[in-house]
């Protein structure tokens, strides 16, 4: 889809140049066009108060192509909020006499056209910092400007320039968050946000609009771009500004959270969609991120006397300042192949795991509860992420975290380029963090958190006979306790994919003499003995046997060749993103390579 919205790109700026038009004179008033992309609200918004400036007429934009909606990966889910999103920006423009003009086409054949249709002199639109969204404003902008177009871009979805904060850190991007936080400590406060856009404004500029606009201009419905609706339950989130408003409302009415902050902790309240949760609002623009961070701040000064606010505060926003800064000018950020910052893992290419992952089907319940959930809602905790991460790549299934971001791409709301790559590499531990020896269980993890096992009762209804004794590892249940939940292990629910406990293990070796062969190249420090994640004390695991594990298509991790030691010296302490639980440590030997289950298993 990218090389063919670069090549309409390239067509359309040598066509615009060939008949640019005279721009009308400033004593006329500007006709404005602000293109809104994730910017999707009225709320700070400093590129729409640009285009409404002096302008005698301004036309609200968003470009939607059909093509790629029959075409591309992104799952319903996403298309559903985005076009609710776009549905309330709509309502709330036309309180303001004004509508929002949904054109349909790429945008670089529609804006030729709507230059010389409408007449437009000034185009505004907010910065986009993202490899691909940069390339596409430049040949816009160069398109604009030999049509004698004006081009205004404002940057606020971002807190801070992330080329600053490249430029303070000797021209690269801080790789560790400690970096990160120690460079923007250096840096002025995030600028305040700006007031919405006024009624008197718009109705000095307004823009006429046709009796048949709805059907020219009008959102379109996902039966329209060609979705299927049958079956689909009620959105869980609901897109827009409006709500994303409230829910910021709800979310600040937690004064004492705000004045005794410390890391959330995870139960099993927390496993479920939150009425608080922002994250949605915050990658689609709906919600300024600059308006969260200032409310956050005013909450705490008031309620703590005027004392300045710790950076943990804003903990979540930061580690979304941080991968956007790390992704701006790579653009194989969300892949392997020519990223300087990945390590280049031999992961195993294994699509029959892949599969019974991403559908929820690995035999082990908490995985398949958490994905079964992020495809029907588009939501999971950020731990659940963490857990179902760790078990594709280095815990379990040793596949690479690149499938992990096309499947969080497809399902998951707030998906985007740079804190999704971002977040699969550092689990996988392909960049950004080295403590390979952490991993989660995904029998302990989820039972730590949710004893009782509602959560796999809600999303795994075949299971919801099993006791909570046996609900997170129902293989081990005796015959007539599948029998008395009617679901028989291996019949009814899948044998688990892996020996989890085998598998970690052999992987973590795998890991450890990737780590010590780079070494050699690259000059990484790795602990001599590297622990193994083994499972809390408390809460013994039965792993099930290799009779009793599910097949797997390929062969089995294989172990690299032995490289020599790297020297006994510590690695500086990685960060953790907010709210990480890690198994607890312990040494290990070196292991035996053991028998994995074989195929017919």
């Amino acid at each position: 889809y990218r090389k063919t919205v670069r090549a309409a790109m390239a067509t359309a700026v040598a066509t615009t140049a060939a008949a640019a038009p005279t721009p009308a004179s400033s004593t006329d008033g500007a006709s404005s066009v602000h293109w809104f992309r994730k910017g999707l609200r009225l709320h700070d918004n400093p590129a729409l108060l640009a285009a409404v400036r002096g302008a005698r007429c301004v036309r609200c934009v968003y470009i939607l192509d059909p093509w790629f909606a029959a075409s591309s990966s992104v799952g319903i889910n996403r298309w559903r909020f985005l076009l609710q999103s776009l549905e309330d920006l709509d309502t709330s423009l036309r309180k303001l006499n004004s509508r929002l003009f949904v054109v349909r086409g790429q945008p670089a054949d529609v804006f030729p056209r709507l230059f010389k249709e409408w007449g437009v002199t000034r185009l505004t639109f907010e910065y986009d910092s993202e490899p691909f969204g940069k390339e596409r404003d430049a040949a816009i902008m160069k398109m604009a400007k030999e049509a004698g177009v004006e081009v205004v871009t404002e940057n606020s979805h971002t807190l801070y320039d992330l080329d600053r904060i490249i430029e303070l850190n000797g021209q690269k991007p801080p790789l560790t968050y400690k970096r990160f936080q120690a460079i923007i400590s250096r840096m002025e406060l995030p600028k305040k946000p700006v007031g919405s856009v006024t009624s008197q404004q718009m109705e000095s500029c307004r823009a006429e609009i046709q009796e048949n606009h709805d059907e020219t201009y009008g959102v379109p419905s996902l039966e329209e771009l060609g979705f299927p609706t049958e079956g689909l339950g009620p959105a869980v989130w609901q897109g827009g500004e409006t709500e994303a408003l409230a829910r910021l409302d709800k979310h600040l009415e937690r004064k004492a959270w705000v004045a005794n902050y410390e890391r959330p902790r995870m139960n099993a309240n927390s496993l479920l969609a939150s009425p608080t949760g922002l994250s949605p609002y915050l990658r689609f623009g709906c919600l300024s991120c600059r308006l969260f961070y200032y409310r956050l701040w005013d909450l705490y000064k008031k309620v703590k006397r005027n004392s300045t606010p710790p950076l943990s505060l804003f903990g979540q926003l930061l580690w979304r300042e941080f991968f956007y800064t790390a992704a701006t000018n790579n653009p194989r950020f969300d892949r392997m192949e020519g990223n300087p910052i990945c390590i280049q893992i031999p992961w195993d290419r294994n699509p029959e795991a892949l599969a019974k992952w991403a559908e929820g089907k690995t035999g082990f319940p908490w995985i398949d509860a958490i994905m079964t959930q992020l495809r029907q809602e588009g939501w999971i905790h950020h731990l659940a992420r963490h857990a179902v991460a760790c078990f594709l790549t280095r815990g379990d299934l040793w596949v690479s975290w690149e499938s992990g971001v096309r499947v969080f791409d497809e399902l998951l709301l707030d998906a985007d380029f740079s804190v999704n790559s971002g977040s699969w590499m550092w689990l996988s531990c392909s960049a950004f963090f080295q403590q390979f020896f952490h991993c989660y269980c995904p029998v302990g993890f989820g039972r730590r958190t949710d004893p009782s096992g509602d959560y796999i009762r809600r999303y795994l209804p075949k299971l919801k006979g099993f006791p909570s004794r046996y609900i997170y590892e129902p293989w081990n249940a005796p015959e007539s306790i599948q029998k008395a939940a009617k679901c028989i292990i291996g019949v009814d629910y899948p044998r688990p994919i892996v020996n989890h406990a085998e598998t970690s293990r052999l992987n973590i070796e795998r890991m450890k003499q990737i780590y010590q062969q780079l070494s050699r190249y690259r000059g990484l420090c790795l602990l001599a003995s590297v622990p193994s994640c083994v499972e809390d004390l408390n809460h013994p695991v039965a792993e099930p046997s290799s009779s009793q594990a599910g097949s797997m298509s390929s062969t089995g991790p294989r172990p690299l060749p032995s490289g020599p030691a790297s020297p006994k010296r510590k690695l500086e302490a990685a960060e953790e993103p907010p709210g990480e639980e890690l198994s607890k440590r312990a040494r290990v030997t070196e292991l035996p390579t053991p028998e994995l289950p074989s195929k017919d298993a």
